[in-house]
């Protein structure tokens, strides 16, 4: 049996990826630097663990600093990322790690931007999130705790989003106790800013729909959507459940924007039509973009 041989990425889109895995490792660094750490704010995870040890050990260990901890707490991860999820990841993620551990001691003498506890919460939330999301879309991660979650759930009645739900307690509550529960709280609504604004970075700012359509008005409503809407359509086969009948169902994609006018377009032709709209993560395509309006 003959082993196809995948496409290598291509030396410009290895530089490009590493380009902006160092942007958003430095966002995330001057998030911490900048916002969380003068205001005695944490994220979750290991950048959580490795901000609250930074705090509390002594002095006289100073090489355990930000920078130490958040590469040495990581380095197992990023060996069982290598197993679990590949080369590339590991090497994205401990490049991106690297830059983090860097740009953070560069950061690590300068003033706070702000010591008021809402800016701080809502901005270090904002580049926090903007920064780990630019890393995690093009192939990294600055944090092992999901990798944790993959090995462990497999023995483990819990869901990745679960565990790192636990972990995540777990790390707030000592934040509690070591910065006090104020500053607890800050930071729980820091990680939440943060956790979406990563979701937005990752999906796109262009959210879209996919709609599929179930009318005996197909080639009208398929026409319609197109010259009206200016959106191509599937069309898919489909069998009634209960009749056992030939159905033609349409399949399109559009913008949250759209959906209300294309939602007009079908009931204005079919009011019985039966219509089932989803959230989409991600489209891609070149004439996708080119709609009428």
């Amino acid at each position: 049996m003959v082993q196809k041989q995948h496409k290598k990425e291509s030396t410009g889109h290895v530089l490009y990826r590493l380009l902006l895995i160092l942007l958003g490792a430095s966002l995330a660094a001057l998030s911490i630097e900048r916002f969380l750490m003068p205001n005695k704010m944490i994220d979750g995870g290991i950048i959580g663990i490795s901000l609250i040890l930074d705090y509390i050990l002594p002095e006289k260990w100073s090489v355990l600093n930000f920078a130490t901890l958040v590469v040495l707490l990581n380095a197992p991860f990023m060996y069982y990322g290598y197993k679990q999820i590949g080369k590339t990841f590991m090497f994205s993620s401990i490049f991106g790690i690297v830059c983090l551990a860097v740009v953070e001691r560069m950061f690590h003498h300068m003033e706070p931007l702000t010591k008021e506890p809402i800016l701080a919460t809502v901005f270090g939330g904002l580049t926090l999130g903007v920064g780990v999301g630019l890393v995690i879309r093009h192939g990294g991660s600055l944090d092992g705790t999901e990798i944790l979650g993959i090995l462990l759930t497999k023995q483990l009645p819990f869901s990745v989003g679960e565990f790192v739900m636990f972990m995540n307690i777990f790390i707030f509550g000592w934040a509690a106790f070591v910065f006090g529960l104020e500053q607890a709280m800050y930071s729980v609504m820091t990680y939440y800013i943060a956790f979406k604004t990563i979701d937005t970075v990752i999906e796109g700012l262009d959210e879209t729909k996919a709609v599929i359509i179930v009318s005996d008005q197909y080639e009208d409503i398929s026409d319609a959507i197109l010259h009206r809407l200016g959106r191509g359509t599937t069309k898919l086969q489909g069998k009634g459940g209960y009749t056992d009948a030939q159905k033609e169902v349409i399949y399109a994609v559009v913008t949250r924007l759209e959906l209300t006018k294309l939602k007009a377009i079908v009931y204005e032709l079919d009011p019985h039509a039966f219509i089932t709209i989803m959230n989409t993560h991600e489209v891609r395509g070149a004439k996708f973009k080119s709609a009428i309006h």
